[in-house]
């Protein structure tokens, strides 16, 4: 499957929708993601956050251990948002939101070197990299 401006239109729409489900009681930062299967199939993830820290999940990782627990291991791009809340709790887009070294390994796990991330802003304004070149010399066995 190719993808192209508007599959990465639709993920990061699909991302987006995600911020409104996360619970960040303790960051106030919302992050949403979309993956997108080989089949054209998107599971969604936001991060949930736990008073215990390590417990807490990525938006990322949430995103893979659904399409993981449902079967899917063959993955060709995930967008990424995230900003912090405003004064009424809302998130606020600000910045490209890139993932954390675990999320990356976790994408390793799963994905070639080719798999795409997108880090967005907005269905118009993103950045696409590869895992390779946000996990360069990534740890696999």
């Amino acid at each position: 499957m190719n993808i192209n401006s508007k599959d990465y239109k639709a993920l990061i729409s699909s991302a987006i929708k995600m911020l409104d489900f996360s619970y960040v009681p303790y960051s106030h930062f919302h992050v949403g993601a979309a993956l997108l299967t080989t089949q054209g199939k998107i599971y969604t993830g936001c991060n949930i956050e736990n008073a215990a820290y390590g417990p807490s999940n990525c938006a990322e990782r949430t995103a893979f251990f659904k399409a993981v627990s449902e079967g899917e291991k063959s993955f060709i791009a995930i967008a990424i948002v995230g900003g912090p809340e405003d004064e009424t709790g809302k998130p606020v887009i600000k910045d490209f939101c890139p993932p954390c070294g675990v999320c990356r390994q976790v994408m390793a796990e799963f994905c070639k070197k080719d798999f795409e991330i997108i880090l967005a802003k907005s269905p118009e304004e993103y950045k696409v990299f590869t895992l390779e070149e946000l996990l360069p010399e990534s740890f696999s066995l």
